[in-house]
């Protein structure tokens, strides 16, 4: 699970925080392994940008092909989990209705950030253009980078 703010997550505060981050590194290894995900799109096959600016951390999914529908965003306790899920069917048929070739494309993607208390999760928002969704999540007023001037007297 990748950060978004200022956490360090390389470093467990405790031995069950050790061996729970090793499990779950090594867990994800595995069940991302081709062999067991026939058609569908690995996390590391979907770019994710992301940035910070003063007032927001920016977010970059590319993700083509898709409609604004496909995706879910979702916030639940320090966690956003980016996820997509896109079913395509398409049909050839000839004039008595016989199926000559038939074809189903499935992509899936879901992807999981740890937030710090920095990210205002209420005024987050999303869009989706030319293939990449956009997530802005802005940082509350205290987390904000502030700009000023000191006269000097």
């Amino acid at each position: 699970m990748a950060n978004i703010g200022r956490k360090n997550p390389g470093r467990p505060s405790s031995f069950g925080g050790a061996i729970d981050q090793l499990f779950q590194e090594n867990l994800g290894r595995w069940i991302d392994d081709g062999m067991w995900s026939v058609g569908n799109l690995h996390n590391r096959n979907v770019p994710v940008n992301i940035r910070e600016t003063d007032k927001t951390y920016e977010v970059e999914v590319m993700a083509p092909g898709l409609k604004k529908e496909d995706f879910q965003l979702h916030f639940s306790n320090n966690t956003l989990t980016i996820s997509f899920d896109h079913k395509e069917e398409k049909s050839e048929e000839g004039e008595n209705n016989r199926w000559l070739r038939k074809e189903y494309r499935q992509q899936s993607f879901t992807r999981s950030f740890s937030i710090d208390d920095t990210v205002d999760a209420d005024k987050a928002s999303a869009r989706y253009d030319n293939g990449v969704l956009y997530l802005t999540l802005p940082k509350k007023e205290h987390a904000q980078s502030v700009s000023r001037s000191i006269n000097v007297l």
